[in-house]
Parts: structure tokens; sequence; C-alpha cells
């Protein structure tokens, strides 16, 4: 068998996982470390963090020269290695997006939004942490516990802290998947809102 296509025996449940890797040749353990980063965040539906990352390799091992060398595998693929706020995480090349808006099968998966959604969730982002009152103040009307409900289940908002109004109803605030879902690295990436006069 070829040493460079070597399989490495599966750890045995509840061993330590082999981070240095001294028993192969640096080139080997190099792609190892490489393998190791790509399936960790392959597998992980949230940004991993730098931290976190650092875990699967050795002490010596640089996990940002790691991830130039995954993303220089990458090239030409139609998805990509990012950071984004809270680590690295794989996302489609925005090139692509028509095809995957197209596809069928995506249904619920996709991030479409009603306008009145999609105004809620720009409220919260712009003035949280924010309750329904003050959603209220905004929209001149009440703002469904449903709709609410829909921007939760899809993550994009959580519970902030207790108002200050009286009976300290919950606020709302966005989440991280909310950062990562618009491209944003921080709420300062927010674009700038425009005041009209009237």
């Amino acid at each position: 068998m070829n040493v460079a296509t070597r399989k490495r025996k599966p750890a045995e449940e509840g061993a330590v996982l082999d981070r240095e890797l001294e028993d192969l040749p640096q080139e080997l353990r190099w792609r190892e470390w490489m393998g190791r980063i790509e399936a960790v965040l392959f597998a992980s539906a949230s940004p991993v963090s730098r931290e976190n990352l650092a875990r699967m390799v050795g002490q010596g091992a640089s996990v940002e020269m790691l991830i130039e060398d995954i993303q220089g595998e990458l090239t030409g693929r139609p998805y990509e290695l990012a950071q984004v706020t809270g680590g690295w995480m794989f996302r489609t090349k925005t090139q692509f997006a028509d095809a995957i808006k197209a596809a069928a099968d995506l249904g619920d998966q996709s991030l479409a939004f009603t306008e009145m959604e999609m105004g809620v969730l720009c409220a919260i982002a712009y003035h949280q942490p924010i309750d329904r009152a003050g959603l209220k103040d905004i929209f001149g009307k009440d703002v469904s516990r449903d709709l609410l409900a829909r921007l939760r289940y899809k993550d994009l908002i959580a519970s902030g802290p207790r108002s200050p109004r009286p009976g300290a109803p919950h606020t709302f605030v966005t989440t991280e998947t909310f950062l990562v879902s618009f491209d944003l690295q921080s709420l300062r990436d927010l674009p700038e809102l425009e005041l009209s006069d009237s």
C-alpha cells in the first residue's frame, strides 16, 4: 500500500485524539490536520472558532496556514471556506445563489421572507434590544407573535434583556445566525439608515 494513501485507524471510542501525529511524516501529518479541520467545518452548521479548530491539530501547527491550504484546494469549487463572525464555515459562492434558489427541493432551507418579516427583522437589527411595544411604535400596529416565532425558528432572533417598561417584557435581539446569513462580521457592518425628512 502506498504510504501517501495509507488510512489511519479510527480512534477507539473514549480514546484521546492524537493531535501531534508524530508517527506520520510531516507531509502526511499536514494532510491529516487539513482533513480534520475540513471535516469539523463540514459537519458544523454554524461557524467554528479558531480555538475549537486548534484542538484538532498539533501545537506547532498554524490553523491559519492549514485554512489557507484548504482554501487553495477549493479554488474553482462552488463553495468556499469563509471567515465569518464567530470563526470559519463553508458557504456557497454568491455566483451560485440563483441556482440554489431555483432548486425546488431546498424549500424550507431557504431564507425567504415576507415584506413584513424583513421589516421586523430590520427593525430588531437596528433598534435592539427592542420589545413588542417598541416594534408597535415603529410599525403603527402590533407585530404578531407568529411572525416573531417564525424569525426565532429560523434562529435569526433571540430573547434579549428584559425591557425597563412596566411588566419588564422580553426584548428581541439578532443572533449570530443573522450575521452569518446576511454576510456581516458584526452589527457595525449594517448599512447606515437613510432617514427621511418627512
